[in-house]
């Protein structure tokens, strides 16, 4: 599905069925780096269960055209405007890391167009290690390599992919280098800068659930697990084994808990 945001071209995958307007709308956003494809098989099922579904391409990644926004606050906002586009007064969040943390800015900014808020591999504060920063600025492969191999559990540097003959960690590495020079320094700074986490979750207004892999190495599940402490009535799933990267590692597993909220 293509929409213009800011005068931009943006896309929007659907999960392979028609948006309907009589149907209710799950908005995917994924994190640093990443574009739409991160979330296949699960946008695939609820578009096919009875939900509208746009897993959105951010500003400047994938196939949406414009430069990337810098700052969590300015993409949560970006995101009012693209359901503004879309004709959506409400719809469910669901974000992943970066994603997360912009999903969780837009129900603090915009708690009446919020319905339901999935936030996998998030955390209160979510540091990012100086060299990996370095090396994104650069836009030295190292960054690529980094954000691959902490973003994994153990399972998925062995193998660990559902489906035969397709590797996780392969996988990801070609989605972070399809992307522009720039963009992933550009997003590891937002996420490194922002500091709004706790104000948002104070303001969430609606059902929320946090997802946390017990592998994480990025965002670990004791942070997971404060982040969900902070948002009134929040629940909190563990993904056993999982890292960084549950949709990818642990896809029916994430899709059980996406299911529990969404």
């Amino acid at each position: 599905m293509q929409l213009n945001v800011d005068g931009h071209a943006v896309f929007a995958a659907t999960g392979g069925r028609a948006f309907l307007s009589t149907q209710e709308t799950i908005v995917f956003v994924h994190g640093a780096g990443m574009d739409h494809t991160v979330w296949a098989l699960q946008t695939r099922y609820f578009a096919h269960h009875g939900r509208n579904v746009l897993a959105l391409d951010l500003p400047g990644h994938g196939r949406s055209a414009g430069a990337p926004l810098k700052s969590i606050e300015d993409l949560a906002a970006w995101v009012g405007r693209l359901l503004d586009a879309a004709g959506i007064e409400a719809a469910a969040l669901a974000g992943h890391s970066m994603g997360a943390l912009i999903a969780l800015a837009a129900a603090g900014v915009m708690p009446g167009r919020v319905r339901a808020l999935a936030l996998l591999g998030a955390a209160p504060r979510m540091p990012v290690h100086p060299d990996l920063l370095a090396a994104a600025e650069a836009n030295a492969h190292l960054a690529v390599d980094l954000v691959t191999s902490w973003g994994h559990g153990r399972a998925g540097h062995l193998g660990g992919n559902r489906a035969p003959g397709l590797w996780l960690m392969g996988g990801a590495e070609r989605v972070l280098e399809r992307s522009a020079p720039g963009v992933l320094s550009n997003d590891l700074a937002a996420c490194n800068a922002y500091t709004g986490a706790a104000e948002a979750a104070a303001k969430v207004a609606c059902p929320c659930r946090v997802i946390a892999g017990t592998g994480d190495l990025m965002t670990p599940a004791k942070a997971g697990a404060k982040l969900a402490e902070a948002i009134p009535g929040a629940q909190l799933t563990l993904i056993e084994g999982s890292g960084h990267m549950m949709m990818l590692e642990k896809p029916d597993e994430t899709l059980d808990a996406l299911r529990a909220i969404l």
